[in-house]
């Protein structure tokens, strides 16, 4: 399924984001939520939507007056597919050197390492 899902910029993600709270939304709706958050112009934003339609990220409804726009991919799946392709580019693709480095590398506390310890064994009572 990963590898269907295309590669979204920083910018499309927030287009994303935006219509992952609510779909349907029409361009106008999309271009009124992201001018609360940035300063870009709408045409900036018509843009972006139109790149991740193209990109079949974002789907749209041409049955109505006027165009809505909705995600094709649930914002899971996309969480999921950007994670893998980090670790691949950055990681060689192993989980285990990059899960090595953020938890040598950063301070975690006494309840997050319990947390993590318990999601370990969670997943290791699962696979077995």
């Amino acid at each position: 399924m990963a590898d269907k899902i295309p590669s979204i910029s920083e910018s499309e993600w927030e287009v994303m984001t935006v219509l992952w709270q609510e779909a349907p939304k029409t361009a106008n709706e999309v271009i009124l939520s992201l001018q609360e958050c940035t300063d870009w112009k709408p045409k900036t934003i018509r843009t972006l939507l139109d790149r991740l339609v193209q990109k079949n990220a974002v789907g749209v409804n041409k049955n109505q007056r006027i165009y809505t726009f909705f995600p094709l991919f649930s914002q899971d799946e996309c969480q999921r597919a950007e994670a893998q392709s980090f670790i691949k580019r950055i990681y060689g693709g192993t989980m285990k050197s990059m899960l090595v480095q953020f938890i040598q590398e950063d301070s975690l506390s006494d309840e997050e390492i319990n947390e993590l310890r318990r999601i370990l064994e969670k997943k290791q009572k699962k696979d077995e």
